[in-house]
């Protein structure tokens, strides 16, 4: 699987990690499930810094598909970013790309694509997307 790069590098959303000694299992290097983590924490940022909150709150998500690569370990202390985009949002489901690159070495670490689906808060059922948060996760500039 390898994720569809979003048509601009400024779409992209950079969310830095460092490896703890807490993601280390016992093969010495980050539990496949701190990957994950990372993926669902990058993702949040970025909503939380693109969308408006008075948006934001009209929606939950809940994830419909998860796929992750694993490429290569990501060993204690290693400085992380974890690159997140989104593909246009269509109807009641949003597409999210994750890449997890090694600072040091630009070393491709792992790469997944999840696919959420769109939640009223108050009723918890499936809430049609607004087109507007194309133009709101597409505007945020990577962070450095």
């Amino acid at each position: 699987m390898k994720p569809p790069e979003p048509a601009n590098e400024s779409f992209r959303y950079h969310y830095p990690v460092t490896v703890q000694a807490a993601d280390i299992d016992f093969n010495h290097h980050a539990n496949n499930v701190v990957y994950v983590r990372w993926i669902q924490e990058a993702g949040t940022a970025h909503w939380e810094s693109a969308v408006p909150e008075e948006i934001a709150r009209e929606y939950q998500w809940v994830v419909v598909r998860h796929e992750i690569d694993y490429k290569k370990p990501a060993l204690p202390g290693d400085r992380l970013r974890v690159e997140t985009w989104v593909e246009p949002v269509a109807r009641l489901l949003s597409t999210r790309h994750c890449r997890v690159v090694r600072e040091a070495d630009g070393q491709l670490l792992a790469r997944s694509k999840t696919q959420f689906c769109a939640l009223d808060p108050a009723t918890r059922k499936p809430r049609r997307l607004d087109p507007r948060l194309n133009d709101f996760l597409r505007a945020v500039a990577p962070e450095e």
